[in-house]
């Protein structure tokens, strides 16, 4: 008997891919000297209906022959995946302890290198304590659902724009939700001033949005979080080990740490490692550790990537060539875009979205780049982003040479100009 439903899933799809949305993943392996260059051995999708060509990468013959290709959209925003000193410490580790953690934290999984790396988070962060977790996205979701939980009666404002894990951490504490318009600070005030007098407050936001590069209004959150005895929850991770002080994120730039309860980060953007953490005061971040379904019932960091963070994290504590090398190749890609007029949003930060209305214009630019010039840029599209900025965004990095931009500039302008003629052409395909 044919399944209720069975020829859904099919239409779905085949409307994703319609749209321009359906997501193909590139296969690169990246070159172990060179975080800029990869690799790439096609695409892989699982549509039943996905082209055939767009498919490759299969078998010995296709890793004998790699297309090598310029990586402009990495999260290694400091090439720190690559650095000896971490290389090093990562594989000094895996001698030390083995590959993996071996349990979760509390039964048998708390290695060494976890609570060394914990130490270094809070004393970076000047918090009291720091907790790691296996992404950024579970430390937002475990951190936002237990505080919203646990504090009495509380109710989160959040920012319109806060990433997706933050949104499930709120959902998962079935706490009160009041979204405020993106850095709006007066709708905030509006809302905080409308609160029952006797509700925890938690005021949510992000200091660097990922998807515009721009920063939040710090300063200005702490004073409101003071006039209304708030908590402030600060999720950072598109800005430690770029910004302040040691790489310790924008908050410390502007003085405003101290005044923040819990900073998140990341490991796995500039640090160029893997996982997430909070770090905050002893007490906040023990209610997180003890009541954290996310944290309790998930295996434990690798110790091998445990000890790559940590080395990472100590040298951009003393080394500012990485973020001075970083600004120079973003402020080139800007200043070179601007004169050759290729659109894209300048929120004074590190990342360079050029915008591209239509998925499917923005998938066919992607598509021409990789084609025609061997540069690999990921196309953003809805859910990421609203359907009607679409764009692709850039992470200029330490590595990309002047030639190297020069290049990109020349391929952009070409591939904006006719990604509309390329669209139409391969949604006419797929139709």
């Amino acid at each position: 008997m044919q399944k209720i439903g069975q020829d859904d899933p099919a239409r779905a799809l085949k409307a994703l891919r319609l749209r321009g949305e359906y997501r193909n993943f590139a296969i690169l392996r990246r070159d172990p000297g060179a975080p800029t260059q990869a690799g790439f051995y096609g695409y892989a999708g699982l549509s039943a209906d996905a082209d055939a060509d767009m498919i490759a990468g299969r078998g010995e013959a296709a890793e004998t022959a790699p297309r090598h290709l310029s990586v402009w959209c990495s999260n290694d925003y400091l090439g720190m995946s690559r650095h000896p000193a971490v290389l090093g410490a990562m594989k000094e580790a895996l001698d030390r302890c083995g590959a993996g953690a071996g349990g979760t934290r509390n039964i048998s999984g708390t290695n060494i290198y976890h609570v060394a790396l914990e130490q270094e988070l809070a004393d970076l962060h000047g918090k009291e304590a720091a907790l790691i977790f296996t992404s950024g996205y579970n430390a937002n979701q475990a951190a936002l659902g237990v505080l919203g939980r646990y504090l009495d009666k509380a109710i989160i404002f959040s920012d319109e724009l806060n990433h997706a894990s933050m949104i499930a951490g709120i959902r998962t504490s079935r706490a009160q939700c009041q979204v405020w318009r993106h850095n709006d600070l007066t709708h905030l005030r509006e809302l905080l001033e409308g609160a029952p007098k006797d509700h925890a407050r938690i005021i949510a936001f992000e200091s660097v949005y990922s998807m515009d590069g721009d920063i939040g209004p710090i300063t200005d959150v702490c004073d409101l979080a003071d006039e209304f005895g708030a908590y402030v929850y600060l999720d950072e991770v598109h800005a430690v080990g770029m910004y302040g002080p040691q790489g310790a994120g924008v908050a410390a730039e502007r003085s405003q740490a101290a005044r923040v309860d819990i900073i998140q980060g990341t490991l796995g953007k500039a640090f160029g490692i893997q996982g997430g953490y909070i770090a905050g005061s002893r007490i906040l971040i023990d209610l997180v550790r003890c009541f954290a379904a996310d944290f309790i019932f998930s295996t434990a960091l690798s110790p091998v990537l445990a000890a790559g963070a940590l080395a990472s994290i100590r040298h951009l504590r003393q080394s500012e060539a990485e973020r001075e090398a970083q600004k120079y190749s973003v402020d080139l890609v800007k200043t070179t875009f601007k004169a050759r007029s290729i659109p894209f949003i300048d929120h004074n930060s590190h990342i360079v979205p050029v915008i591209v209305k239509g998925a499917a214009n923005c998938v066919a630019a992607a598509r021409g780049l990789m084609s025609d010039w061997d540069i690999y840029v990921q196309p953003i599209v809805y859910p990421t982003v609203p359907r009607g900025v679409e764009r692709l965004r850039l992470t200029p990095s330490p590595q990309h040479s002047p030639e190297s931009v020069a290049n990109l500039t020349r391929a952009l302008t070409h591939v904006l100009s006719t990604s509309e003629e390329r669209a139409s052409a391969e949604v006419a395909h797929t139709g």
